[in-house]
Parts: C-alpha cells; structure tokens; sequence
C-alpha cells in the first residue's frame, strides 16, 4: 500500500509534469515538452499518430509544436491520478485549446513512471480529441 505521504507527495510531483506541459505548449517549446519524455516511451497523437520511442517523438514533436497553428491559449489540469503501483500512475488530463472561434477540448491519458531518483516521466500517452455533437 502507498503511504499518504508519499502519495500526496507523488500526486504534487506529477501535476508539475502536467502544469511543465502546459508550459511547454504556450510556449511551443519542443525541448521542454521532450524532456518529460522516457527514453522508452509511447505516444498516440489526438488524430492517431503512433510514436513508439523517444526518437520518433522527438523528430515528431520538432516538427510540430514550434509550427503549431492555435491562436489562443491552451490549459492543461490532471483530474485524475491512479497508481497501478507505486512507481506507475495512470494520469487524465483534461486539456482545452481556447481560440476566438471557440475552445476545443483534449482527453489525454498519460501512463507515468517514476524513475530512481523520484521524477516522474511520461512513459506511454495517448490523446483523444473529444468532439461535441
């Protein structure tokens, strides 16, 4: 069993991950957003691009994000933390794109891990474009 502490401790830690991606994608900023990234990690973009390894979404993110075309600001919040034990947490995040023509929200699920020396790092992530209807 997770101890409180360490837990509450951990929950902090993994919002920091999540308020860092919101930073780097005000920012645009592809090296801030790659460092967050496990060596080994898995990516599944909004519109279903698979991105399996670092290099993969690296080369992915670079060409992305510095060109990226919204035009308003975009917030990032993890509205749910689940550890599936202590070292591995499964995060929703609830992401909205805000834009003159009307915001746009994300559903992202990112598996973290926590590495040895206790940063937690985005491992395998999938994002999901809600549609409203």
């Amino acid at each position: 069993m997770i101890g409180m502490n360490t837990e509450t401790a951990d929950i902090k830690a993994i919002e920091q991950v999540v308020a860092t991606v919101e930073r780097a994608q005000r920012a645009k900023d592809a090296e801030q957003f790659l460092a967050l990234f496990h060596p080994d990690a898995v990516w599944t973009t909004a519109h279903g691009k698979v991105l399996i390894g670092f290099d993969a979404i690296a080369e992915f993110t670079r060409a992305v994000l510095p060109n990226a075309s919204w035009d308003g600001e975009v917030t990032y919040e993890a509205v749910h933390t689940q550890f599936l034990r202590p070292d591995v947490a499964a995060v929703k995040v609830r992401q909205i794109y805000h834009s003159a023509e009307g915001d746009t929200e994300g559903a992202p699920l990112y598996v973290m891990t926590k590495q040895a020396d206790g940063t937690w790092m985005l491992h395998a992530c999938q994002n999901t474009e809600v549609r409203v209807d």
